[in-house]
């Protein structure tokens, strides 16, 4: 099983910069980066939520399953 990160993906659809994203959100760029790389083992639904709300998507655009091979 995999969770796959596509909110560099999504960010650039907006045209929204992770200096951006970060500050709106309220959290440092050194954790946006870790979460876009898919480097954390969770993520809150409050930063979930905002980063839906200030990007204007779903979890699923920015979250992805794929089933291991």
């Amino acid at each position: 099983m995999q969770i796959i990160v596509n909110l560099d993906v999504m960010m650039a659809v907006r045209k929204v910069s992770s200096k951006e994203l970060a500050k709106a959100i309220g959290i440092t760029e050194a954790n946006l980066s870790l979460l876009k790389r898919g480097r954390v083992k969770g993520v809150r639904f409050e930063t979930l939520a905002n980063i839906c709300a200030y990007l204007n998507c779903q979890p699923g655009d920015i979250l992805e399953y794929r089933r291991a091979e």
